[in-house]
């Protein structure tokens, strides 16, 4: 016999008397229908899965009743206003801006933000690899554990999808960074003891760790910071391998959606700030040529092409008579067929809309490759604040060799030689600050260094390279 009547007395088993006798031939308790995934027990039981979820439901709901029943009541007011028992005042509105912020580290790049990352909303960082994406999350991890107004005096919780933490990257920057520094000699240090950590190899452990135990974690522990890096590396594993369907990405784009409504609902609940970081893809903009309806061409074309088969060796639209070449009579020639469907305005298209809010392409003078950030436009409506980050190598001349070169050598000595890379960090959009507008010219440039990083300050007598 199950254990649930001994922990929930009044539980209706009636309401689910086909599932009992399952669970009770697999010696399940109420520990492990808790901790257990759905879907796991599921493949274990070989019972409906729906049914499941409502069966688990239940169970929870009868816990929260539990505790709230043995909670003692707080003794009722001496005389309370008649006013108060027939009017009932609504309850106050949800604030969708915070007053409080996460800092870098950094006060040019906080200033960049707006003060900081904010606390209840999901904050993006995407770019390409060795941007310096992580390097902000670790700064974010330290920095939480700061009182205000750097941070929140909490702890930080970072859960990563490819690899462990940095601890040792981690301790470089408690033992070089300034502001870290004088925290701890005031007595509020930050330590890696403050940073939970956890690893999530597939989107299966992904779910249960998100859906299960980090609620828990977050009920249990001050934590006021929680990180995922990266959110798109086992959605682009699972969802985005060779064969894939439209129903694939259809599921996809259901997960991202309920993914989403789960950080927000964690975030707004417990009051913490949810950063995420993203990774980008290359972007291949449609071509812009218009090309000729084949109804067209079939009419202006000759009688005998009316065929499939010579339809395939039809000349091209450049090549087709009474088009590329002037009319023969002076009366103008207009082509109009109603039943040709019209093209698109320009402005409807993703290819021009997608540059206002993945942070790349936004300046039509761009020459240099866009990128797209993972998960498309489905994850770019669950976020609130996506801050992009870019990077450009910096070439030089090649020291000078002593020792005298060849005919023979194959070394090309004038070709320039990669000295190092610059970074810039963009807000693309946000609820509690402007975004930096098109290209780099409003963006902060900063350095990864030892200690942590680092703005840098524009000089004013050089022009901003634009995207």
């Amino acid at each position: 016999m199950t254990d649930l009547l001994h922990i929930l007395p009044s539980f209706p088993l009636s309401a689910f008397a086909a599932l009992i006798p399952t669970i009770e031939r697999h010696a399940l308790t109420t520990t492990d229908l808790l901790t257990a995934h759905p879907a796991d027990l599921a493949k274990r039981t070989q019972l409906p899965i729906i049914d499941l979820r409502r069966f688990l439901a239940a169970i929870q709901a009868s816990l929260s009743d539990d505790l709230a029943s043995s909670r003692p009541l707080a003794p009722p007011p001496s005389s309370p206003p008649p006013s108060s028992i027939e009017e009932k005042q609504p309850p106050p509105p949800i604030s969708t801006t915070s007053d409080q912020f996460i800092s870098t580290l950094d006060d040019g790049l906080d200033a960049a933000l707006g003060g900081g990352v904010p606390v209840g909303h999901i904050t993006e960082f995407t770019g390409e690899s060795g941007v310096g994406k992580t390097q902000f999350l670790l700064s974010l991890c330290l920095a939480v554990q700061l009182p205000a107004p750097r941070g929140l005096g909490k702890q930080a919780l970072y859960i990563s999808t490819e690899s462990g933490l940095a601890t040792r990257r981690l301790a470089q920057m408690l033992e070089g960074n300034t502001i870290l520094q004088e925290a701890s000699e005031a007595g509020t240090p930050a330590s890696l003891d403050g940073i939970h950590s956890a690893v999530t190899p597939d989107l299966e452990s992904q779910d249960h760790i998100l859906e299960y135990q980090v609620p828990v974690l977050l009920s249990r522990h001050d934590i006021g910071l929680m990180i995922i890096d990266s959110v798109a590396a086992n959605y682009r594993a699972e969802f985005e391998r060779q064969g894939s369907h439209g129903s694939n990405m259809a599921t996809r784009s259901a997960d991202l959606i309920r993914l989403g409504a789960l950080l927000r609902d964690l975030a707004r609940r417990h009051s913490i700030a949810i950063i995420v970081a993203n990774q980008v893809a290359d972007r291949f903009a449609s071509s812009s040529t218009p090309s000729i309806p084949r109804s067209l061409a079939m009419r202006s074309g000759p009688s005998h092409l009316e065929s499939p088969l010579a339809s395939r060796s039809m000349a091209p639209p450049s090549t087709i008579p009474n088009l590329s070449s002037t009319p023969s009579s002076s009366m103008p020639v207009s082509f109009s067929f109603p039943d040709e469907e019209q093209p698109a305005s320009p402005a409807l298209a993703l290819d021009h809309q997608q540059r206002w809010f993945t942070g790349w392409g936004d300046d039509p003078r761009s020459s240099s490759s866009l990128k797209t950030p993972s998960l498309g436009l489905v994850w770019s409506t669950q976020i609130s604040c996506r801050v992009a980050l870019y990077k450009r190598p910096v070439y030089g001349r090649p020291t000078r060799i002593a020792a005298p070169i060849s005919a023979d050598d194959d070394a090309d000595v004038g070709s320039p030689t990669l000295k190092t890379w610059k970074r810039w960090m963009k807000v693309v959009f946000a609820p509690h600050v402007a975004a930096s507008g098109q290209g780099i010219e409003n963006a902060t440039e900063y350095e990864v260094t030892m200690t942590g990083l680092r703005s840098v300050k524009k000089d004013k007598g050089k022009q901003a390279v634009v995207l």
